[in-house]
């Protein structure tokens, strides 16, 4: 559809000033400026980055961007993150500027994960002079032959600009791309020379978009509606296309119409009601909750492509029917046949709704079995199935840690985790409460997501606690943003979970090879609570037992705040082993 949004504020030429507030001769409108006032046309307030050489023209033009707020990071890849959880908490696009070369590639890893989340994160990055272009190979300073082909398998869309007239229309194509469904990263670079140089194109008012919103078609709906409606046995699967299109609520009006259980993936936690009777919960590691998809006569697959964590490192095996919903159409029937459906997850819901019957039948005689209970029975039965499972090993301590986490958190809330095994836990057996309210590092898998991403969430909403949880490994990738949150006075409680090394891998070569390398995965620390308090950081070290009680303090604080927990967590046994 076509929109055009409400003006932003236009700067134009203002006066620079000394120290003093000494007004000093009148800054010229450059290219930088051309950068921003598009951006802030398109209705960006906040922009995150890292300065550098050759994107000084951008930097210089923020002090002329009056309602555009900068957050700046201590690496690239760190900025990156945090404008992930900015826009998957905003459900909006989130400007990352930053510089060329090092500082570019920098950011791939963020923009990855981003692309597997479907954050819509718009990296703008400087680029060598317009002579350079191309592969020219003049020697200057961060020059690459090309760029752009770095990004080409990460992000949605790449853009080059190579006059100061192209700014403001390829600034509106990248956000475009980027909000446009499924969201994504898009990555537009610049040359210095074009953003230094001084413009004769009028200040920038408006720019109009043409969104794609990707409803589905009618004939695929009505035939999905025919099968769901006629299903004995119907079971949904909610993945992270239903968080990031808003469809929390139809796909709960969809549910309750069918009398559908409901398992969410680990992307998608908060898209059901964790307590809601018909709620399976995110147990997609555990071999019943396998079964339990596998026996839908019909399976709803929503906003999810079924990938390793998805389906039990694919040794998911429908024996039904599956109907797929999915955005992304790459991903569509990529690991499962079945009724697919090219659209955007809360459109082809809402569509379904429209469609589906009410009073359709439920529960009647299994091919080899006597007549069902009802969904809300086999649902409470399958998590008892769960529950015993883990109370055979062993693991009170683990189970009890999560529980105090999840009890300090109030629940409006935002929580943001790392690769780390409380994280692993937390993916299948943590209450998020509340929509769109966790988010992880799961769809990329790298290391060093949870405090960056953490401090974006907080810039998007500092009305709300925030939560980050990280390992002492993935912690250290971050430490220099406690400079960060200090700075802006990020209402942040950073968990990190200490125990001495890569704790998930540790476990992993343990159980692949009977033992670990130690050179590998053990690691030498600082003192957490020490390095935290250089920075002007409150750090408490905390123990299991009073765990919940200093969680609950610092997240009541204002203001940043880390706590340490000292442990050596295990992970639930595996069942895709032995499936």
């Amino acid at each position: 559809m076509s929109t055009t949004p409400n003006p932003g504020p236009t700067p134009g030429p203002t006066p620079d000033a000394d120290a003093a507030g000494t007004p000093a001769h009148p800054s010229p409108r450059t290219g930088g400026d051309l950068v921003m006032e598009s951006l802030a046309a398109l209705g960006a307030d906040t922009v995150f980055g890292l300065p550098g050489q050759h994107a000084l023209g951008l930097f210089d033009a923020l002090r002329r961007a009056p309602g555009v707020r900068y957050v700046g990071l201590r690496t690239e890849n760190n900025a990156g993150f945090a404008a992930d959880a900015y826009a998957r908490t905003t459900h909006r696009v989130a400007p990352l500027l930053v510089s060329t070369g090092p500082g570019a590639l920098l950011t791939l890893p963020a923009l990855q994960e981003a692309a597997a989340g479907s954050a819509a994160v718009l990296a703008l990055g400087s680029q060598v002079p317009v002579a350079g272009l191309g592969g020219g190979r003049h020697g200057y300073l961060h020059e690459l032959p090309d760029q752009a082909a770095a990004f080409r398998g990460v992000v949605k869309s790449v853009h080059t600009v190579r006059t100061a007239s192209q700014i403001p229309s390829a600034v509106a194509a990248a956000w475009e791309s980027a909000v446009s469904v499924p969201h994504g990263p898009v990555w537009l670079e610049i040359p210095q020379d074009v953003l230094l140089a001084p413009v004769d194109v009028p200040p920038v008012v408006e720019l109009p978009l043409q969104v794609q919103e990707l409803p589905p078609r009618r004939e695929v709906i009505v035939e999905a509606a025919r099968r769901l409606g006629a299903a004995r046995r119907p079971v949904i699967l909610a993945g992270g296309g239903v968080v990031r299109a808003g469809a929390e609520a139809e796909l709960l009006a969809l549910a309750e119409r069918l009398r559908a259980p409901v398992a969410t993936t680990f992307g998608g936690k908060g898209a059901f009601p964790w307590e809601h009777p018909l709620s399976l919960q995110s147990w997609l590691e555990d071999r019943h909750t396998t079964d339990f998809l596998e026996d839908a006569d019909t399976l709803l697959v929503v906003g999810s492509g079924l990938g390793e964590l998805s389906s039990n490192y694919h040794t998911f095996r429908p024996r039904g029917r599956v109907v797929q919903i999915e955005a992304d159409l790459g991903k569509l029937e990529s690991n499962h046949a079945g009724l697919g459906i090219h659209a955007d997850a809360r459109a082809a819901l809402a569509a379904l709704l429209a469609e589906v019957p009410e009073g359709r039948p439920v529960g009647a005689p299994a091919a080899d079995g006597p007549e069902d209970d009802g969904p809300e029975i086999a649902v409470a039965a399958l998590l008892a199935r769960v529950r015993d499972r883990l109370d055979g090993q062993g693991l009170a301590a683990e189970r009890e840690i999560l529980a105090a986490v999840r009890g300090a958190l109030p629940d409006d809330a935002v929580s943001c985790w790392d690769m780390t095994i409380l994280a692993y836990w937390a993916w299948s057996a943590f209450d998020a409460r509340g929509t769109n309210a966790l988010h992880s590092a799961q769809g990329a898998g790298g290391l060093g997501y949870g405090f960056p991403a953490a401090l974006g969430a907080a810039v998007a909403d500092p009305g709300r606690p925030v939560l980050a949880v990280s390992g002492d490994g993935g912690a250290m990738y971050s430490l220099a943003e406690l400079a960060t949150a200090r700075q802006y006075d990020l209402p942040v409680t950073w968990l990190i979970v200490d125990d001495g090394g890569y704790g998930i891998l540790r476990e992993y070569m343990t159980d692949a090879f009977g033992a670990t390398t130690a050179e590998a995965t053990e690691l030498t620390r600082p003192d957490f609570v020490a390095l935290a308090g250089s920075f002007g950081v409150p750090a408490v070290r905390s123990t299991p037992e009073r765990l919940g009680a200093d969680l609950a303090a610092a997240l009541a604080a204002p203001g940043p705040s880390v706590v340490v927990l000292p442990a050596r967590l295990r992970m639930f046994a595996p069942t895709h082993l032995t499936a």
